[in-house]
C-alpha cells in the first residue's frame, strides 16, 4: 500500500468533508460490525491487486473496530493485497524484467530490494513501503527483482504498519466527528484539543520515520548505482 501524509485541513478538503459524515452514519447504521468486517477485509485485500486505493475501507476499520481488531483486520487484508499482485507479476516476469532495464537508474531502489540475504531483502521492502514510493507499481514489480516471497510479504507488513496506525487514528477522528455531527452537539474545548495533539504526534512520528527510511532508501541507491557502473 503507498505512503501519504494528511494535514488536517487538507484532509477536510479532499474528503469533502460535509458529504462524507452523513455516508458514515449511513454505512455504520446500514451494515452491521460483521459485515462491515467483511467488507473492509475483501478491499484491502483485493483493490491494490485492481489498482485502486484502500485507505478509506482502512478509516472504516478504525472508527468501527479501533486500533486492535482493525489493526489486525487490516495486516490481514494486506497480507492478501500484496501477496496477489506478487504471484501474478510472477507471470510476466521476462517483460517486467525488461521495463526495469530500461530505467535502471529508476529501477535501482527496486532492485536494491532483491540483493543480499533474507535481512537484506526484508529490510530494502521494508524501506520501500514506509518510503513515498507507489505501492502499487512495487506490488507487480518486487518479483522481478529477485526478491524472495518471505521477506518480501514480511517487509512489506511491517513498512505499512505506520501507515496503518495512521489511517485508523484518521478512521477514528472521523467516526468522533460525525458522532458530534449526528448528535448535534459541539465537541469539548478537551476533546478538540486532545483529538489535534494526538493527530499532530502521529503525524510527526510518521514523518520522522518516513524520513529515516528514505534516507536508508537512498544509501542503498548509492550502493546500486555503484554497481551499475
Amino acid at each position: 500500500m503507498s505512503f501519504h501524509i494528511w494535514s488536517l485541513p487538507d484532509l477536510m478538503i479532499e474528503l469533502r468533508f460535509q458529504e462524507v459524515i452523513p455516508i458514515i452514519n449511513w454505512e455504520t447504521s446500514t451494515f452491521s460490525a460483521p459485515v462491515l468486517a467483511v467488507l473492509v477485509f475483501a478491499s484491502v485485500a483485493l483493490f491494490p491487486t485492481l489498482l485502486l486505493p484502500s485507505s478509506p475501507s482502512m478509516w472504516v476499520a478504525g472508527m468501527t473496530f479501533g486500533y486492535g481488531f482493525g489493526f489486525m483486520l487490516i495486516m490481514s487484508g494486506a497480507a492478501v493485497g500484496i501477496s496477489l499482485p506478487y504471484f501474478i507479476g510472477s507471470l510476466f516476469l521476462h517483460r517486467l524484467q525488461g521495463w526495469l532495464e530500461k530505467y535502471p537508474k529508476k529501477a535501482a531502489i527496486l532492485r536494491a530490494a532483491g540483493e543480499g540475504n533474507w535481512f537484506n531483502q526484508f529490510r530494502a521492502v521494508a524501506f520501500i513501503r514506509i518510503s513515498p514510493f507507489p505501492y502499487i507499481i512495487y506490488n507487480y514489480c518486487a518479483v522481478a527483482t529477485n526478491v524472495k516471497y518471505v521477506p518480501y510479504l514480511l517487509g512489506s507488513l511491517v513498512g505499512m504498519v505506520p501507515e496503518t496506525f495512521l489511517t485508523i487514528y484518521t478512521g477514528i477522528l472521523i467516526r468522533t466527528l460525525a458522532d458530534a455531527s449526528h448528535e448535534q452537539c459541539a465537541l469539548s474545548a478537551q476533546q478538540i484539543i486532545l483529538n489535534v495533539v494526538g493527530f499532530c504526534a502521529t503525524v510527526a512520528t510518521t514523518i520522522i520515520i518516513t524520513m529515516y527510511a528514505k534516507k536508508q532508501l537512498k544509501m542503498l541507491q548509492k550502493e546500486e548505482d555503484l554497481l551499475l557502473q
